[in-house]
C-alpha cells in the first residue's frame, strides 16, 4: 500500500491561518524540519503521518491547547481548487457533494467521507482518524463547514457537529459558541450533520460545460495520483529487494501482482522506467551511507546491490560527478564547517 499523503494546500492554508492568527508559523515549520520554501512547491504532497508531529508542535509554538479550533476560525475559505470549481459548476449542492466525495483523494488519501441520508437530516461522516488529531479534526471540521457556506452564499448551517476524541480542557461550550450548534464528543466518527434540504439548493454558479471540463481536470489529477502511487509503491520494493541482494523487474511485477510487461508499460505511462528507478534508488542510498555513515566502501558497494566496487565506482561518477570518496571527504568538510557555524552562533 502506498503512503498516505495530504494536499500541499492543506499546509498552506494552515500557514496562512497561523500568520492570521499571530502564531510564529515558520517557528512551527522549523519544529518539524520544514522550511517556508516547502510551500512554493507544485503539486506538493505532505506525508499524512506527518500531521500529528505538525500539531504538535503548533501547540508547543502556541501554547494553546485548543488550538485546532481556534486556528480554524483563521482558516481561509478554501478556493483556486478543482474541487471548488466541481461544486459551484454542479447544478445543486448535493450533486456537487457527491462529486466532491468521488475526488476528495485529491484533498487527502485518508479522506474517506460518506454521506448518510436520515430523512430530514443529511451526515456527512469521516472514519475516526485518531485522538491524536484531535486538533486536526477540529480544525477541518471548521474549515469544512467555512466552505459548504461559502458554496451555498451562506445557507448552509450545521445542526450538530460529532468528535471521536474526549472533550477538551473548558467544556462543550466554547466548542458550541464556535460552531454555532450542539457538539458532541467520544462518538465513533466524525461528521457533521445538515438539513437535507440543502442537497436541493441550487447553484447560482452551474454551468454545464465548464462541470465537465472539472471533472475532466479532477479525473486527470487523481490517475496522476495513481502513477504517482505506483511509483512509490514500486521504489519501497526496491529498497526491500536490495536489502537482500538484486531488485528486477520480475519479481517486482510479483509482489504487485501485476506482469512484468504490464509493469513496464504502466512505469513508462508514469514517465519512468525500472531501470531509471533502481539507479535513483541506489544513489539516493550511497550518499545517504557515504555522507552518514563510516560503512566501508565494501560494505556499501553491498547494501546498493553492486556485485563489483569498480561498477558501483563508476556509477557513482556518472551519478555524482565525483568518486564516493571525494563525496564522502566534501560531506564531512560541510558538516565540519556547519559545526564551527553552529558554535559561533552559540557564543555570548
Amino acid at each position: 500500500m502506498a503512503e498516505l499523503t495530504d494536499s500541499g494546500v492543506l499546509l498552506r492554508m494552515a500557514y496562512r491561518a497561523m500568520i492570521n492568527a499571530g502564531i510564529n508559523a515558520d517557528a512551527v515549520l522549523s519544529e518539524i524540519g520544514l522550511d517556508r520554501t516547502i510551500l512554493d512547491v507544485p503539486d506538493l504532497r505532505t506525508p499524512h503521518d506527518g500531521q500529528e508531529w505538525f500539531w504538535q508542535a503548533l501547540e508547543k509554538v502556541s501554547g494553546d491547547e485548543h488550538v485546532g479550533l481556534h486556528l480554524g476560525k483563521h482558516m481561509p475559505v478554501y478556493k483556486g481548487q478543482v474541487l471548488e470549481y466541481l461544486f459551484l459548476s454542479s447544478p445543486s449542492f448535493g450533486e456537487g457533494l457527491h462529486r466532491a466525495l468521488s475526488y476528495q483523494r485529491l484533498l487527502s488519501d485518508a479522506a474517506r467521507a460518506q454521506l448518510f441520508d436520515e430523512g430530514e437530516r443529511i451526515f456527512l461522516r469521516q472514519p475516526f482518524w485518531g485522538r491524536r488529531l484531535a486538533h486536526l479534526n477540529e480544525c477541518v471540521m471548521m474549515g469544512l463547514i467555512k466552505f459548504f457556506s461559502f458554496v451555498t452564499d451562506g445557507a448552509f448551517e450545521p445542526l450538530e457537529v460529532h468528535f471521536g476524541h474526549a472533550c477538551q480542557t473548558g467544556g462543550k461550550a466554547e466548542y458550541e459558541r464556535a460552531f454555532g450548534c450542539p457538539v458532541k464528543f467520544e462518538m465513533p466518527s466524525v461528521g457533521v450533520y445538515f438539513d437535507a434540504r440543502l442537497m436541493a439548493l441550487p447553484s447560482a454558479h452551474h454551468e454545464p460545460e465548464l462541470l465537465r471540463l472539472h471533472e475532466q481536470l479532477a479525473s486527470e489529477q487523481v490517475a496522476r495520483l495513481e502513477k504517482q502511487d505506483l511509483v512509490a509503491q514500486v521504489n519501497r520494493l526496491i529498497a526491500e529487494l536490495l536489502e537482500s541482494g538484486h531488485a528486477n523487474l520480475e519479481e517486482v511485477a510479483e509482489r504487485l501482482g501485476i506482469k512484468a510487461r504490464q509493469l513496464r508499460t504502466r512505469l513508462a505511462e508514469a514517465g519512468t522506467n525500472f531501470n531509471q528507478l533502481v539507479a535513483d534508488y541506489r544513489c539516493k542510498l550511497a550518499k545517504r551511507l557515504l555522507a552518514g555513515t563510516d560503512e566501508s566502501i565494501d560494505e556499501i558497494v553491498y547494501l546498493t546491490g553492486f556485485s563489483e566496487p569498480s561498477t558501483f565506482y563508476r556509477a557513482f561518477k556518472r551519478w555524482v560527478g565525483m568518486t564516493p570518496i571525494e563525496y564522502r571527504k566534501m560531506k564531512a568538510e560541510e558538516d565540519a564547517e556547519a559545526a564551527r557555524a553552529a558554535a559561533a552562533r552559540s557564543k555570548p
